[in-house]
């Protein structure tokens, strides 16, 4: 069974780690390359807020939801 996760960021986490290196890390769920940034995040660019989204093979559906959130 699918499950939807909502991400409130569309951008990668910057984690400084030894020696001043930054390592990106994925915010938005959709990298390749998870935990790390593949910049596929770059989609999501446009997204409303408020609204849920699903990705699958490159394509991007906005789900209407008939319920209340708080």
């Amino acid at each position: 069974m699918a499950r939807l996760v909502r991400h409130d960021r569309n951008r990668p986490y910057v984690v400084k780690a030894k020696e001043g290196e930054a390592l990106y890390m994925c915010a938005c769920g959709l990298s390749k390359n998870k935990p790390y940034c593949d910049g596929s995040h770059k989609q999501t660019a446009d997204e409303a807020g408020a609204d849920l989204y699903v990705y699958e093979d490159g394509k991007r559906v906005r789900l209407v939801s008939f319920y209340q959130t708080e």
